[in-house]
Formats: structure tokens, C-alpha cells, sequence
């Protein structure tokens, strides 16, 4: 009874997680697994797993935001190639890396992403703010294409995000997309990337099938919600939810990586 139940408990969380994650996917952008991976850490999995497991999720609730954006109208396929050409290639590179390192360099490294990740909503702010004065900074397309699928594959790999986080804004900077259409490509490019992630650890037996699916279906009925509903809310109350909520989880990271470190 008590094995049930514990087995139960852990369903529902995962669940509720997934759901987070495609929430945050549909109204971000983002694959998820900033929320994925410490929530798989919490619940006593191996970094490397927590890192494997969340590519198969995210895969799931990527494919489910994108039919939704394909269905009315707001995904351009070639964009989406461009980018996740060079994704699939990096993503394996960080699939083997995330292999070989320590736990506790894993997570702290996780632990700096999520930093990175406040760090970026502001330099999205800055972004759109110089897209409304009409005040571009023209790149090489091919070279800016190349750079910012290559990043968000090696994220995915490392650390079974979708690459989102970095993609959305490299966009808007190199390529001068607006943030909606940045949001939507990056969601349909985090396919790839989580697919060629999820191949690479699943060859090295990283990947948790079962709790993968639930993540997976939790995030399938969120980003279905993100994509439709939560746009609307007041871009600043989803910005301070979302940057508070990225603070807490890199201090809880960094913990984990110090518990790691002398265990």
C-alpha cells in the first residue's frame, strides 16, 4: 500500500511537471526542461538520466505546441530546416559530453544556464525594444543561422533543454525575427534538436522511457494551453514570474551540485 502509493505520488508530480513545462513552452518558447531536469533531480535521478529523460519530454511537448502553431498558420518550414540543420549535429556533442562529466558539474553548470536564462529575458526586452525603433544591426544570415541552431543543439544535448533559451533571442539579435515569430520557430526547431538529443542518450541507455512519457504527456496538454491562452496575459507579470522562478531553481541547482560534490 505504501509502495502504491509513493509510485502514485510520483506519477502525479510528474504530470503536474510536464504540464508546467508545456506551459512555459507555449507561452516562451522554450522546451521545458529548466523546470524537467531539477524536478527528475528532486525526485532522486541521476543528473545524466534527469538530463535524457527531459529530451524525450521535451520532444513530446515541443511536436504538440508546434501542430498547434502549424494549424493556424504560424510556422515557416524553412526556417525551422535552417536552424535545426546544424542542431542535430551539436546536440549529439553534448549528449556525449553530458556523459563524461561529474554530477556535480552538470548541475552546476545547469545551475549558471538558468542565470544565463534571467539574463536573456532582459536582453529579449532590450531586443524588442530596438525592433520598434526600426534600429537593426545587419549579420551574415547563413553564419547567424549556423551559430544559433549549433548553440541550441548543444544545450539540448548537455542539458536536455530544448534550446529555446538561447534560440529565441540569438534570433531576434542576428537574425532580426520578431519575438513571436522567434518563439515559434524556436518551438518547431526544439523538435529536432530533442529528437537528435534523445537518440544520442538513448544509445547510451540514459533515457527513463516511462517517465519521459508522463513529462511528455503532462507537457502535451500544457503547451496546447500555452500556445492558445497564456499570450495573453501582461508581458511583465510573465516576465517576474519567470525570472523569480529561475532564480529559486539555480540556488536549489546549486545546492544539489555542492551535495554532489562531497557525497
Amino acid at each position: 500500500m505504501i509502495i502504491e502509493s509513493v509510485i502514485t505520488a510520483k506519477f502525479w508530480i510528474l504530470t503536474a511537471g510536464g504540464l508546467f513545462s508545456g506551459i512555459l513552452a507555449g507561452i516562451l518558447g522554450i522546451g521545458g526542461g529548466t523546470v524537467l531536469v531539477p524536478l527528475l533531480v528532486t525526485l532522486g535521478y541521476s543528473p545524466v538520466k534527469a538530463v535524457a529523460t527531459s529530451s524525450l519530454a521535451i520532444l513530446i511537448t515541443a511536436t504538440s505546441g508546434t501542430v498547434q502553431n502549424w494549424r493556424m498558420g504560424y510556422i515557416d518550414a524553412q526556417k525551422v530546416i535552417y536552424l535545426g540543420i546544424p542542431a542535430i549535429f551539436t546536440a549529439q556533442i553534448g549528449a556525449y559530453l553530458a556523459s563524461r562529466v561529474a554530477s556535480y558539474l552538470l548541475l552546476s553548470t545547469f545551475g549558471l544556464l538558468l542565470l544565463l536564462n534571467v539574463y536573456l529575458v532582459e536582453l529579449r526586452k532590450r531586443i524588442i525594444a530596438k525592433e520598434e525603433s526600426g534600429n537593426h544591426q545587419e549579420f551574415n544570415p547563413v553564419v547567424s543561422r549556423i551559430g544559433t541552431g549549433g548553440a541550441a543543439g548543444l544545450l539540448a544535448g548537455f542539458f536536455g533543454v530544448g534550446g529555446g533559451v538561447i534560440m529565441v533571442p540569438l534570433q531576434m539579435l542576428l537574425l532580426a525575427e520578431p519575438i513571436k515569430v522567434a518563439i515559434q520557430t524556436s518551438l518547431g526547431v526544439i523538435i529536432i534538436t530533442a529528437i537528435s538529443a534523445c537518440v544520442g542518450h538513448a544509445l547510451m541507455g540514459n533515457v527513463l522511457l516511462l517517465e519521459g512519457i508522463v513529462l511528455g504527456a503532462g507537457g502535451l496538454l500544457g503547451a496546447q494551453l500555452g500556445t492558445r491562452y497564456l499570450p495573453k496575459l501582461p508581458d511583465h507579470v510573465v516576465s517576474l514570474v519567470f525570472k523569480t522562478f529561475l532564480g529559486v531553481l539555480s540556488i536549489y541547482m546549486f545546492w544539489q551540485a555542492w551535495r554532489s560534490f562531497y557525497n
